[in-house]
């Protein structure tokens, strides 16, 4: 049998006492707390060890935070814990308006022992028809995000499912446009935070000194400009998810101060001498191959281990070419809707070029392609005319074949690969190797360009 465990928040010792021997005895694991603010703290403390309690058990009058406000609070911070509240007798009438608020059930004090297995019972099976059609929901919307029967990508699939409902940090790998904002997505539906807020910062995207003010927040008078409070993204994922997109392009400064909210759960805003308590998942991503960082001494060992508790590899698109197929198809229903245009079908000769193709860009890259494809389109089908030349390496007739000692005087080539070397090549020297220059001849983005001087051993010129 799984591991039960229940959560007593009570300032009575003595009902603490009876109450634990009860559940103990019945096999359930039993935290304690002798108020509400100390339940918040049992509740952080064990998330670290990623240990979470399966129900409740609040009494509803506490010194300080009572059960109402504590009710509050767990909904918040535990979406679809039950909690079942303790009243007296004469405050039958509070609880009930507790339940309509959300508490699972409630006992009069003292719990009769069998009444308190039998409900205790019951929240925990609720709880775990909660998590498992979490569960089942998160399979069913990554399956959608993520076209393609691949292993990579059933891989990738797996380890959402297994990944999502605990609390670990994840670090997502791969190239950019492979979809690792996706794949944040499905950790974060598939988790018990799935009903709190999914806070998204791209790293790279903003300055040093506004990336510090935009996660931790600040206080008004921090510095010119800061006109009134402002609360960071960590503090407005409470409860919820943070997604740090681009991790690898964080300053070596900030690295350190994120990585004390990440061992301390707390943050301190610009301007401001208090720590705020968060409660935040943490997932990030990036292009880059940290471990390499780390050993350059551009990124932060112990912050590295601490992103990655787990690692999931998004394989580029050159990897998993059997999904082309299932990627167009998916692709080109969802481009028709959005520009109003119906593609019936692709020809063969169509989706040999794809495949002929390695897809720097990944599936960011084949959208684009596809959508321009669509637009070009004078019928409902797709041939491989519509296809940019980078992708069918058909400049190689818009070459002139001279007699001359030049790169562009080679014979005739014996492979489209030949042929797109060449085109290169000769690009290059009329655009006197300027990389910018011949990106924009060739109509190809500099970083396609990038990729086929390596790809081909020019990057020397």
């Amino acid at each position: 049998m799984d591991e039960r465990i229940v959560l007593i928040v009570d300032d009575e010792p003595g009902h603490r006492m009876m109450v634990r021997a009860v559940l103990e005895d019945d096999g359930w694991t039993v935290l304690e707390a002798d108020s509400g603010e100390r339940a918040l703290t049992v509740l952080a403390e064990e998330a670290e060890s990623d240990t979470f309690p399966d129900v409740a058990m609040v009494d509803m009058k506490m010194p300080g935070m009572d059960g109402m406000q504590l009710l509050k609070e767990l909904q918040i911070r535990r979406p679809g814990l039950p909690v079942v509240l303790l009243t007296a007798f004469g405050s039958v009438g509070s609880a009930v308006d507790a339940m309509k608020r959300g508490a699972f059930d409630y006992l009069t004090k003292p719990a009769d022992n069998d009444e308190l297995t039998a409900v205790i019972g019951k929240a925990y099976e609720y709880h775990k028809l909660i998590k498992e059609n979490a569960r089942l929901r998160a399979e069913v919307d990554s399956s959608a995000d993520f076209i393609g029967a691949s292993p990579g990508i059933e891989r990738v699939r797996d380890l959402i499912s297994q990944a999502g409902p605990t609390e670990a940090t994840v670090l997502i790998l791969g190239q950019s446009g492979t979809g690792k904002e996706l794949v944040a997505e499905g950790l974060h539906r598939a988790s018990n935070r799935a009903d709190r807020p999914l806070i998204k910062v791209n790293c790279a995207a903003l300055p040093d000194d506004l990336l510090e003010s935009e996660l931790f927040g600040y206080e008004k008078g921090a510095f010119t400009g800061a006109i009134k409070d402002k609360p960071g993204r960590f503090q407005l994922a409470d409860g919820g998810t943070l997604f740090l997109d681009e991790i690898g392009e964080m300053p070596a400064a900030l690295q350190a101060k994120l990585l004390r909210a990440l061992q301390e759960k707390t943050v301190e805003p610009l301007g401001s001498v208090k720590t705020i308590k968060v409660d935040t998942r943490i997932i990030a991503a990036t292009n880059r191959n940290l471990k390499a960082e780390v050993e350059a001494g551009r990124f932060r060992e112990d912050l590295f281990y601490r992103l990655a508790v787990l690692e999931i590899r998004i394989p580029p698109l050159c990897e998993r070419k059997e999904d082309l197929p299932l990627l167009v198809s998916f692709l080109l229903r969802r481009l028709g809707n959005k520009n109003n245009k119906i593609i019936r079908t692709v020809t063969p000769a169509f989706l040999d070029a794809l495949s002929g193709y390695d897809w720097p860009g990944n599936v960011r890259e084949l959208e684009n392609v596809l959508e321009r494809a669509l637009i070009l389109s004078r019928s409902d089908a797709l041939g491989p005319d519509l296809l940019p030349p980078q992708v069918t390496g058909a400049r190689e007739a818009a070459i002139d074949m001279s007699t001359e000692a030049s790169p562009s005087a080679m014979s005739t080539p014996a492979s489209l690969e030949e042929a797109e070397k060449l085109a290169i090549m000769r690009a290059l020297e009329e655009n006197g190797n300027h990389r910018e220059r011949t990106a924009d001849a060739l109509g190809i983005s500099r970083r396609t360009l990038q990729y086929k001087l390596k790809k081909y051993g020019l990057t020397r010129r």
